[in-house]
């Protein structure tokens, strides 16, 4: 589904991507692993065109995607939840999961109603808080309410960057199981986290990304049992 080859991206004289190629199946959940500045969140805004490429390409669906600009991007079926949650905190649940539609201009009044309720079965709690302002919202709901309006523009490839930052380890895995059941939809899942071992356990595929480059690659499982990767980003 997306495949990124040679990518190169430059902030100023620092090069924060090196030449990565990764690939993202239908259907898989992908999962993008190693320290801070590794360039992670960096191949999520190349993918999304908000960072501009020095070299390299990026396909989705067989596309060439790489100079395109964020919102034909978008209109492709590519949704990407940033780090940070960014919701609308003034905006009520109902309204800021409206907003998530303006990503799909296909989308029709029934359609939108169907992924309303897709969302509200999914996460109980805003179904409960629809009527609230999403800044009343606590941290994982929040970002419960990032990932639900991502989903309602019923991308093809949904990209997630840091999904349980901050949040309690009850609520972690709260926001695992829920990547699991976006799966379970038919979503493709490009996943950014600090919290290696849970990305990986969940993962069918992995990259762990160290200076801008690729340095291991592997299922979710091989790269769980690789020493090198258990000692620097396990922890173990």
């Amino acid at each position: 589904m997306l495949k990124i080859q040679e990518l190169y991206v430059n902030y100023g004289y620092i090069e924060a991507l090196r030449g990565i190629d990764l690939e993202v199946n239908a259907h898989e959940i992908v999962a993008l692993i190693g320290s801070n500045g590794a360039g992670k969140s960096t191949t999520l805004m190349a993918v999304s065109g908000l960072v501009e490429k020095a070299g390299g390409k990026i396909l989705f669906e067989d596309q060439d995607i790489t100079k395109l600009r964020p919102e034909k991007i978008v209109h492709l079926g590519i949704a990407h939840v940033p780090e940070g949650r960014r919701i609308f905190p003034d905006l009520t649940v109902y309204e800021n999961l409206l907003m998530g539609t303006l990503g799909n201009q296909a989308l029709s009044k029934e359609r939108i109603g169907e992924l309303m309720e897709e969302q509200f079965e999914m996460f109980p709690r805003l179904r409960e808080r629809k009527d609230q302002a999403g800044g009343s919202l606590s941290g994982g709901e929040q970002q419960m309410l990032a990932v639900a309006r991502g989903l309602m523009m019923d991308p093809k490839l949904i990209m997630l960057d840091e999904p349980s930052l901050g949040l309690a380890p009850i609520v972690v895995e709260d926001i695992f199981n829920m990547i699991l059941k976006i799966r379970e939809m038919g979503k493709t899942v490009l996943l950014i986290e600090q919290n290696a071992s849970m990305a990986l356990s969940v993962a069918d595929r992995g990259y762990v990304l160290a200076n801008g480059r690729v340095e291991h690659r592997g299922t979710g499982a091989e790269l769980l049992a690789n020493e090198n990767v258990k000692h620097t980003y396990l922890g173990m």
